[in-house]
């Protein structure tokens, strides 16, 4: 299966923030999508992000029908540095399946993790923190409120993390327990307009038998300070399990710590199809209570940027007389 349907989607990414540190007065989830956004949750704060899902797969070859009810959950921590985060992410499936394979059907139950990850994101780039302590145009309100060409850099961070799965489990490729790398490169574009666009390339379980390699593009609008949509589009191959997702939906902030969202999830292929609702909060226990801003490396490329400049204009107001011309 080609991994391509590059669509331009979204996921529920809230940044009503001051991007000169990763800290943000509102939570910042990656709720209700699927990918990771490039920028951690701050030092000393504490998320807890959750969500149920029901829905009903169909496999056309297998002629098996599905109801499945799925609990997500991430825990996520900032601490030393504002670029970094550790994190506890997963999810426990339980499928009802009936199987018409014979005249009479056979219906049975099938329940385990489908994932348990914990692991570390560090933001490498982040090119909003210079262009804030720069400032705005104050000649040019025009070129403070469009899109420039700056725009299209993104904030990029890596993410590196261990899967822990678990003996006999049908919703792993290997048999017995394994532990697995899961790596993620995620890039951020904040946008002009409440438009926030993340990528994510992931590498996943690449020591076992059956690797993984995907994609997660998403894109949001949030319509308001408390409201926001998004579409997002899922490639995923691998020999174990491959597929292409569509995800779309809501959030809803109730307070500075507290999101609500709903989502659907649909698949384009029927080897198995999906539809699935999922409904979710995000709380957040906030401890932060120091900003950091890494100025120091900023200030001093801005110093020498001055210095230049003004013994260029210098050089510019010195008269043939002053060169020593006649």
């Amino acid at each position: 299966m080609n991994l391509k349907l590059p669509f331009l989607f979204l996921l529920c990414f809230i940044t009503f923030s001051n991007v000169s540190a990763q800290y943000t007065e509102m939570i910042n989830t990656n709720r209700p999508g699927g990918s990771q956004g490039a920028f951690s949750v701050g030092t000393n704060v504490l998320q807890v992000e959750t969500g149920f899902s029901y829905g009903k797969e169909k496999h056309d070859l297998l002629k098996t029908e599905t109801n499945g009810l799925a609990i997500d959950y991430s825990i996520r921590y900032g601490f030393w540095k504002e670029r970094l985060e550790v994190s506890l992410m997963g999810e426990y499936q339980s499928n009802k399946i009936t199987d018409n394979r014979s005249a009479v059907s056979r219906e049975y139950s099938l329940s385990n993790f489908k994932s348990n990850t914990l692991g570390a994101k560090y933001l490498i780039y982040d090119p909003y923190r210079k262009r804030d302590l720069e400032g705005p145009n104050l000649y040019s309100w025009k070129a403070n409120n469009k899109t420039q060409w700056a725009d299209l850099i993104p904030a990029i961070s890596v993410y590196a993390g261990a899967n822990f799965d678990f003996a006999d489990n049908p919703f792993t490729p290997e048999a017995e327990a394994k532990i697995s790398p899961k790596l993620v490169l995620s890039t951020q574009n904040n946008f002009i307009g409440g438009w926030v666009f993340v990528t994510n390339i992931i590498v996943d379980r690449v020591t076992t038998d059956f690797p993984t390699y995907g994609y997660i593009l998403t894109l949001t609008h949030a319509t308001n300070r408390y409201f926001s949509v998004f579409l997002e589009n899922q490639g995923l191959k691998s020999d174990f399990y491959s597929d292409q997702l569509l995800r779309g939906g809501a959030a809803a902030l109730l307070n500075e710590n507290l999101q609500v969202d709903l989502s659907l999830t649909y698949s384009f292929k029927d080897t198995p199809s999906k539809f699935y609702g999922r409904a979710g909060v995000a709380y957040r226990f906030d401890m932060h209570n120091k900003d950091e801003y890494l100025e120091d490396k900023v200030n001093k490329e801005l110093d020498e940027k001055e210095k230049k400049d003004k013994k260029q204009e210098r050089q510019e107001e010195l008269t043939p007389e002053d060169n020593g011309e006649q």
